[in-house]
């Protein structure tokens, strides 16, 4: 079925219910399905590519665990996740034109300053607070631009989407995981049409992986809607410095080779 060995189909599959556990609290399952693929021997755009499909049935699992209890209205943010969509799409199109060292280089930086506003902050909690931006200019920029970054390289979409409705929207951390969730969903399936016609989608074992990070988002989303705050707040700080330390392990990445190190 799969030009790969059982153990390498095992460990993926594993990586990838890991992968929706994660991602369904605190987002960064990236961080463990793209480099689970490239040690599988998938080219780096493959494993992207891939990457989105699978990922798509873990922000949809978690999508419906969320919307099922309440804490976010699919109806009312459909016209934000079209406009995600649409930015992801054109993202990924992009990809190949835009300077992705400056990306590359920028993100460590911005993850931890994310980390650090979560981890000092000391009155984020489940209970909604004043927002500094109305819904509909929350949705027309922030979103697309959002979005348009998940198309063009990705780690990191989800913890920007919780800042972004935190610190700006005012929502209480379990809102703000279920309304990033279905933001995070519209963005992956916008990025995986764009890789999917030019071909750079293994589908077999990203469907395969798609089943196993679907068990594990909704296993994760129990998980946040019973603890609330008290899990999402330190599992998004952890989550945010080990991408920031992932990205930063590449020999190639543009800050080390700045630093010398």
């Amino acid at each position: 079925m799969f030009d790969l060995s059982t153990e390498a189909v095992l460990f993926l599959v594993i990586a990838a219910f890991a992968a929706g556990f994660l991602d369904s609290i605190a987002g960064g399952g990236g961080l463990v399905t793209v480099p689970a693929l490239l040690l599988a021997g998938f080219s780096p755009v493959e494993s992207l590519g891939t990457n989105k499909l699978q990922s798509l049935f873990g922000t949809a699992s978690a999508t419906l665990a969320y919307a099922a209890r309440g804490h976010v209205s699919v109806n009312k943010q459909l016209p934000f996740a079209l406009l995600a969509f649409v930015a992801a799409a054109g993202g990924a199109l992009m990809a190949t034109v835009l300077p992705g060292d400056l990306l590359r280089t920028m993100l460590p930086l911005l993850l931890v300053a994310v980390a650090l506003f979560f981890a000092v902050k000391p009155d984020l909690g489940d209970v909604d607070r004043a927002r500094r931006i109305t819904p509909l200019a929350f949705g027309l920029t922030l979103v697309p631009a959002i979005g348009f970054y998940d198309g063009v390289f990705g780690p990191g979409t989800g913890s920007f989407f919780m800042l972004a409705f935190v610190s700006l929207a005012g929502f209480g951390l379990l809102k703000a995981t279920a309304h990033t969730k279905f933001l995070n969903f519209a963005s992956n399936l916008g990025g995986f049409v764009a890789f999917a016609l030019v071909g750079a989608v293994a589908w077999q074992i990203g469907l395969l992986m798609g089943a196993a990070q679907f068990a594990g988002a909704r296993l994760g989303a129990g998980l946040a809607m019973r603890r609330g705050a008290g899990l999402i707040k330190p599992l998004l700080v952890v989550v945010c410095v080990a991408l920031a330390v992932r990205l930063m392990m590449d020999d190639s990445h543009p800050l080390r080779l700045w630093l010398g190190v």
